[in-house]
């Protein structure tokens, strides 16, 4: 997954030729494959065969990862359904210490005679790497938790909701937006579940049942005297709900400049709000360059916290272990150790949360088997902390985990990955309105869009889906061209305003590029509308 795929698929502006290139994971099977699990005593006794055999031949630890992972797509385009894909992936990974070292070995035999020989390669591959070790690896310690479990807190099983069903809605879709004016549509429908098992010679033997759901379109409209055309993409966030985020209640309903969306989403809503805004965009006035106050829509503000606040404060990219997909991080150990850097202002409080219910990040226990948590990154605007699993944390004096490991399959060995990071509403009763009538010269900006960072986390260029011009108090307008500069110490600390928690909203990534070889993970980020003062907007269309 290269970082401009992940744009991509944030945006989704792509037609057929997006099957290819999606990270299916596993060989396909028959789309109605009734929804099942493995039975976890068999898991279990295939986890001790691991355990043992890696014991027996010299491992000082060892963890095991059982996995099966599903994944389905629905894509249609307009009156068509395009492609149906049911993928499944089912396997072990095993990973030791030996000799002060890691090693890792991977398999899809499912038989006890072929995990035994995986284990033992496992410990083999250790016993080499070490022959160039300089420091021991050294873990956090934690506790074995036994027999455990943890079941995403979903109430209807997409895998378990007929394929017309699903594939009807995303029609009924397009069906709204091109009766709005819409000339291209495309809807999709992305579901995963994976079914993980984890056991260490710890003591834990952990099942876990994790279910994510997006839905998503994009509209397009031409001018047919031009040639020229405008998108508007979903403003849906990926979900690690059920199937129940696509049935909106009554009170779920709220229409306006944006369909809101928190626990559940109205997918044909905001395809008809969609239709009427990308006509709206097609008479856009394009922006004036200068300094403006920006109010920012949480389903904007996402992307602009992923890359300037979450991937900088991982922990690898810190040390420089990580420089894949962008680069390192500014925000360097002496920064951290003052514990005065000011990252942003007063108000900004962004906390790392591995338990949010409904988040894509949500987990009872990491790929470590560490329980997962919640903890600040940064407090009053100072930054406290990074994300650190177990042979991190004693680089910056934590004595446990903070349980933020991940793999996207059972093949591919776990590492440090991005847990939910978000900002915190404000502690007072402040609604959108009440930021935007403060505004004399500004711009209201809806839905994420292109953007640009450079290799430490500092430097960026942020682009969105609606932007609305913010006159005296009062929304005056569509705007279009629009894309704001800034680096991210100057931007935090431009935050001057922040909409309460009655406001606040998850979005998010199904598909955040990490690593080499390159993994992707989920991950959710929240926040209530938010207000920057002074931030520099350039005008995308003009040449430079």
């Amino acid at each position: 997954m290269k970082r401009r795929q992940f744009l991509r698929y944030t945006g989704l502006g792509v037609g057929a030729g997006l099957l290819a290139q999606l990270p299916l994971i596993g060989k396909a099977i028959p789309i109605e494959t009734p929804w099942y699990t493995i039975d976890v005593a068999r898991k279990k006794e295939l986890a001790d065969v691991a355990l043992n055999a890696a014991k027996s031949k010299g491992a000082t630890y060892t963890d095991v990862r059982i996995g099966r992972y599903l994944n389905q797509y629905v894509i249609t385009r307009e009156d068509k359904v395009e492609n149906l894909i049911n993928t499944e992936s089912y396997g072990i990974g095993i990973r030791v210490i030996a000799n002060g070292s890691w090693g890792f070995a991977a398999t899809d035999q499912m038989d006890k005679d072929s995990i035994a020989k995986t284990a033992e390669l496992a410990v083999i591959i250790a016993k080499e790497n070490s022959r160039l070790l300089t420091t021991p690896v050294e873990l956090a310690p934690q506790k074995g938790y036994g027999e455990v479990s943890w079941k995403a807190p979903i109430t209807k099983n997409a895998f378990e909701v007929p394929v017309k069903e699903k594939a009807d809605l995303l029609l009924a879709v397009n069906d709204a937006a091109l009766k709005g004016g819409a000339d291209y549509v495309g809807s999709y429908m992305f579901l995963v579940n994976e079914q993980k098992y984890f056991a260490s010679s710890d003591g834990s033997y952990i099942d876990q049942d994790i279910h994510r759901i997006w839905p998503t379109f994009n509209i397009t409209k031409i001018d047919k005297a031009t040639g020229k055309f405008e998108t508007r993409n979903a403003l849906s966030a990926p979900r690690g709900l059920g199937y129940e985020y696509l049935q909106p209640r009554d009170s779920d309903k709220i229409k306006g400049i944006t369909t809101l969306y928190r626990d559940r989403y109205d997918m044909i809503e905001d395809a008809r709000q969609g239709a009427s805004q990308v006509a709206e965009k097609m008479k856009a006035k394009s922006v004036e360059p200068g300094k403006y106050d920006l109010v920012l829509d949480p389903s904007h503000l996402w992307l602009t916290i992923h890359e300037s606040v979450g991937h900088p404060t991982e922990l690898d990219r810190v040390l420089g272990y990580e420089a894949n997909f962008a680069g390192t991080s500014f925000l360097t150990l002496d920064k951290w150790q003052s514990k005065n850097f000011k990252f942003g202002s007063p108000l900004v409080n962004i906390v790392a949360d591995k338990t949010q219910p409904g988040s894509l990040g949500a987990v009872g226990y990491d790929d470590e088997g560490v329980a997962t948590q919640r903890w600040d990154l940064i407090k009053d605007g100072v930054l406290v902390n990074y994300q650190a699993i177990r042979d991190q944390a004693h680089i910056i004096g934590l004595n446990q985990s903070q349980g933020c490991c991940y793999s996207q399959s059972w093949a591919d060995v776990q590492f440090q990955r991005m847990p939910n990071v978000s900002l915190q509403p404000g502690a007072g009763t402040l609604s959108p309105h009440d930021l935007i009538k403060n505004v004399e010269r500004g711009i209201y900006i809806v839905g994420d869009g292109s953007f640009s960072i450079d290799q430490q986390r500092y430097n960026f260029q942020f682009g969105g889906q609606l932007f609305y011009e913010i006159k005296n108090g009062q929304i005056t307008g569509m705007l279009k061209d629009v894309a704001y500069q800034s680096n991210t110490q100057e931007f935090w600390n431009s935050c001057k305003a922040i909409a309460d928690k009655s406001d606040y909203r998850l979005g998010g990534s199904f598909f955040d590029g990490k690593g080499q070889p390159e993994q992707v993970s989920a991950v959710s980020h929240g926040s209530a509308t938010a207000r920057f003062n002074g931030v520099n907007v350039i005008n995308t269309a003009r040449k430079i």
